[in-house]
């Protein structure tokens, strides 16, 4: 659990459902977020939360250690989609039934369960807040174009207007939204990162000279985040001493399409495949990497790139997420997408000094402390209270 226990829910004066469609791990970012925000919210005095999702059957889901979160994921008797919507549309009928909340918070979009959210927003007569997640950028649009533009006239067109709020993780996020015509406010807040000493109990880490430098990747293994692109660039700068690790789970099959490049270019020796990594043994992948990579196509934030920072590593991303603070705070590297902007990136990076990328990483973890989870919490709350009419406008609110 992380932080003090706040009062109990009796005292609770504002309650809220947060709907997410799916809590596993291997669904990358949201599973892992939303649930943290959850648990910094029910931290808040006077605040009741509910985290609504599905489960798939046969995968675990994610589950809170903030005893104040009430989870409920009930298991849709298939993996099709419209069961597990149909699952949440369920529990949103128990829920509206016994309490309704004052408001209803809805992480991503397109997907079944999202729209029974809003519907039950509707219904129930409270704000609905939708929180995008990325799922309405440019590249996200451009995948499965007919589905998603069918799903907009039928029910997503409809949902988007009716939300109350919108929030977007970045500046960028909420100039994609303005650009798709959607004009109620945005509120722009960043995910956050758990800061909880990143280094406490940590074993010591090989810092000898002649030890083996290592390049990590850490995300989904899927062709969004650019994993062919970073195969390919190895290949050019791969170094004596240097070693690429790329963690985290496959997605799609999309890891057998790397291996046979990785294979084709002949880096079997310096590049390794960790697979999906969590807890303890993702905490010591950061501690033991010299820098971070993630070469994305597309980000509404990337969560791996601040928890990257907060482990005082110093990072390369593209100008696919919005971390263009790494060149301003001089933490890291932000470049277009591309295999030639990688290479000339890892250049740079692997041409440094252990203490030159050590310093560019102490400013980094110092830059990161602005995306501690209270501090988002404090914002979501008050962007809560303003559209109920609790408080003034938060300074995150955009109207523009």
């Amino acid at each position: 659990m992380r932080g003090s226990t706040p009062p109990s829910h009796d005292s609770a004066d504002l309650s809220v459902v947060h709907c997410v469609p799916g809590l596993a791990a291997c669904l990358g970012g949201p599973s892992r977020t939303v649930v943290a925000l959850c648990e910094a919210l029910a931290r808040c005095e006077g605040v009741s939360v509910s985290l609504l999702s599905r489960g798939v059957p046969g995968e675990p889901s994610l589950s809170s250690a903030q005893s104040r979160v009430t989870l409920r994921v009930p298991v849709g008797r298939s993996r099709l989609s419209s069961a597990l919507g149909l699952a949440i549309r369920g529990e949103l009928s128990l829920i509206g039934g016994s309490s309704r909340p004052a408001l209803a918070h809805s992480h991503g979009v397109w997907h079944p369960a999202n729209h029974w959210a809003a519907r039950a927003a509707r219904r129930w007569g409270v704000p609905l807040v939708i929180h995008p997640r990325g799922m309405l950028e440019p590249w996200a649009l451009g995948q499965k174009r007919l589905k998603k533009r069918l799903a907009l006239g039928l029910f997503q067109r409809r949902d988007l207007d009716g939300a109350r709020a919108l929030v977007a993780t970045s500046e960028m996020e909420h100039d994609g939204l303005r650009r798709l015509g959607l004009r109620q406010p945005v509120a722009v807040i960043p995910n956050g990162v758990d800061l909880a000493d990143t280094d406490a109990g940590a074993p010591s880490v090989d810092r000898r000279a002649d030890r083996e430098r290592v390049v990590l990747f850490l995300s989904r293994i899927h062709p969004k985040k650019g994993v062919l692109e970073l195969v390919r660039a190895w290949s050019e700068v791969v170094s004596a001493g240097w070693r690429l690790r790329i963690a985290g789970p496959d997605e799609g099959g999309h890891w057998g399409q790397v291996a046979t490049l990785v294979r084709q270019l002949g880096l079997g020796d310096c590049v390794d495949y960790l697979g999906p990594v969590d807890g303890e043994r993702k905490a010591a992948l950061y501690r033991e990497a010299d820098l971070f990579i993630l070469p994305t196509f597309s980000e509404n934030f990337g969560v791996v790139v601040a928890e990257a920072l907060a482990h005082g590593v110093p990072v390369i991303t593209t100008r696919g997420a919005p971390w263009a603070d790494l060149e301003t705070y001089r933490c890291g590297w932000w470049i277009d997408v591309g295999v030639e902007p990688l290479v000339a990136a890892l250049r740079e990076a692997i041409a440094l000094t252990d203490e030159e990328r050590a310093a560019m990483g102490a400013r980094g973890r110092e830059y990161v402390t602005r995306f501690d989870w209270q501090r988002i919490a404090e914002h979501t709350l008050a962007l809560y209270r303003w559209i109920l009419g609790q408080g003034e406008r938060p300074d995150c609110v955009r109207l523009d």
